[in-house]
């Protein structure tokens, strides 16, 4: 019996526009200006993938403001990670930017290196970086799209929380970002809102596994409503964003930032008796789990 091997896409393949932050046609909000920190995680080491830009951004911002340190890894856009690196070294942090396709399992083992190199053992990892691709019609969703949805939003966890718990100091933070479409289903994200509902059973089954829990690492998960970031603009057309970001009971997409204090909250010792849990920051739309 031969069996099929299936190519992926290139990462954002059939992106609208680019998603580079400056290319963007709204504001995207990443800090907030009032935010109080209180050195929650002075110290600490963390890694968070998709860190240069929207909700990434704004937690490596979050998390350098409560004393961390800070590895970003990006895709492409270097505008955006050398504007976040430099944002956190300005807020007193040390600051890495790693470039590379999280699809790729070699990704994460030079991800681990360079920061393990850099600073030693890590204390918390923020698996992001993910990515949408809008079809109306199954049949045009195929099978390298399906391939690069969950190489990119899950493979990639799966790729990183291998190379890196081992890595990890004892009490450590393990947060992988899903979405409300996991819940809910999104008619035109098929195989992203499936893609989510696996990361979500990811962060249940691996909260219970025995080398993590050997370590006491917590594993926990941050399910975004609509928020305003670059890939929206870049994935949905104008027609789709007439109406998007408005059916919660806020009645308003959220801003990145307003993201941030669930990654903080989840990262650190506030949430020691948290794990195999996910916040839901979505403006008040109602959702199961």
């Amino acid at each position: 019996m031969s069996i099929e091997k299936v190519k992926s896409q290139e990462p954002k393949k059939d992106y609208l526009m680019s998603d580079a932050t400056k290319d963007v046609p709204q504001k995207i909000e990443t800090e907030d200006p009032n935010y109080k920190a209180a050195g929650k995680l002075a110290g600490k080491n963390t890694i968070v993938t998709g860190g240069d830009s929207g909700i990434g951004k704004a937690t490596s911002i979050a998390f350098a403001k409560e004393g961390a340190n800070v590895a970003i890894v990006y895709f492409e856009n270097d505008e955006d990670a050398k504007a976040t690196k430099q944002r956190i070294e300005e807020l007193g942090g040390q600051a890495l930017a790693v470039k590379g396709d999280v699809g790729k399992e070699e990704t994460a083992s030079e991800i681990v290196q360079k920061v393990v190199s850099q600073w030693g053992k890590i204390d918390v990892l923020v698996n992001h970086a993910g990515e949408q691709h809008v079809q109306d019609k199954l049949a045009d969703i195929t099978a390298e799209q399906i391939d690069r949805t969950f190489r990119t939003n899950v493979f990639s966890m799966l790729y990183l929380i291998k190379a890196a718990y081992p890595q990890m100091r004892d009490y450590g933070s393990i947060i992988n970002t899903a979405s409300v479409t996991a819940y809910q289903g999104n008619p035109v994200l098929v195989d992203y809102s499936a893609s989510n509902g696996a990361i979500v059973s990811l962060v249940r089954a691996l909260s219970k596994q025995t080398e993590i829990l050997e370590k006491h690492l917590r594993v926990n998960g941050v399910a975004p409503g609509p928020i305003e970031t670059p890939m929206i603009p870049a994935t949905f057309d104008e027609e789709k964003l007439k109406t998007w970001g408005k059916n919660g009971a806020l009645g308003r997409p959220g801003k990145a930032y307003e993201l941030a204090p669930a990654y903080v909250y989840l990262a650190s010792s506030d949430s020691s008796y948290v794990t195999g849990q996910i916040l839901h920051v979505n403006g008040g739309v109602i959702v199961g789990g």
